[in-house]
C-alpha cells in the first residue's frame, strides 16, 4: 500500500504531466481544456461605474486558443496602474457578487514593485496554467478564477475559490498553488474570505488561513 508521501510525489508526478500537455505544439487537432475559459480586462476609468469598466476580452476553451490569446495580449507587467486581467471559468463573473464567488475567498501573492520586473509575468502565466491545467487535483473543481492586479504601491495575484469554509479544499489549492510558483518555505501566503473583505475598511483583512 502507498505512503503518505508516495501518494504526494504521484499526484506532483500528475500535475507535472498535464502541465506538460499545455506545452504549446505545432499541431492541426487542437486540445480541448476541461472548462471554458473567460479573459475580462479591467481598466480604471474614475468617471464610470467599475462594472461599466471591466470588459470580456474573449472565451477560449482549446490549448492552442490559450497560447495564441495570451502571445497577443500585453504582458500585465505593462499595463498601465489601475489595470486587471481576470480568468474565470464561463458563466463566472470576476466580482464577489456573483453567485458562485460571494462564498469564497483568494489566495493572495503580493508582490513588490521591484518584482513586476522580474516576476509578476511569470507568476501570472504559472497562474493561468494552474487553472486552465485543473493542476490542484480533485479540489479542481472548486477554483473559480484568478485576478492580477496591477498597482503603484505594489502588483497583487489571487486565485479566487467558491467556498471560503471548505478548509481542506481551500488548504490544498494554497499548497499546490505556492508549489508551482516556486515560492520558498519563509514566503507566507494567505486565504482572504470575500466576505471578510467586502466588510472591512482596511484594504488588507486578517487572513483565513496562513501557508
Amino acid at each position: 500500500m502507498a505512503t503518505g508521501e508516495q501518494q504526494r510525489q504521484e499526484k506532483r508526478r500528475r500535475r507535472r504531466a498535464r502541465q506538460q500537455e499545455l506545452l504549446p505544439e505545432e499541431v492541426l487537432d487542437k486540445h480541448p481544456l476541461q472548462n471554458r475559459w473567460a479573459l475580462w480586462f479591467f481598466k480604471n476609468d474614475k468617471s464610470k461605474m467599475w462594472q461599466a469598466n471591466l470588459r470580456l476580452v474573449t472565451k477560449f476553451s482549446t490549448v492552442e486558443d490559450f497560447w495564441a490569446l495570451y502571445s497577443h495580449i500585453q504582458p500585465a507587467s505593462k499595463l498601465s496602474s489601475g489595470c486587471d486581467y481576470s480568468l474565470f471559468k464561463d458563466g463566472i463573473e470576476p466580482m464577489w457578487e456573483d453567485s458562485q464567488n460571494k462564498r469564497g475567498g483568494r489566495w493572495l501573492v503580493t508582490l513588490s514593485k521591484q518584482q513586476r520586473h522580474t516576476e509578476l509575468d511569470h507568476f501570472w502565466l504559472d497562474t493561468l496554467l494552474c487553472l486552465i491545467g485543473e493542476m490542484f487535483d480533485e479540489y479542481s473543481d472548486e477554483v473559480c478564477g484568478a485576478v492580477i492586479n496591477i498597482r503603484t504601491k505594489g502588483d497583487k495575484i489571487a486565485i479566487w475559490t467558491r467556498e471560503a469554509e471548505n478548509q481542506e479544499g481551500v488548504t490544498h489549492i494554497g499548497r499546490v498553488y505556492k508549489e508551482h510558483l516556486g515560492l520558498s518555505q519563509k514566503v507566507t501566503i494567505g486565504y482572504q474570505a470575500h466576505a471578510d473583505t467586502a466588510t472591512k475598511s482596511s484594504s488588507l483583512p486578517n487572513a483565513k488561513f496562513v501557508l
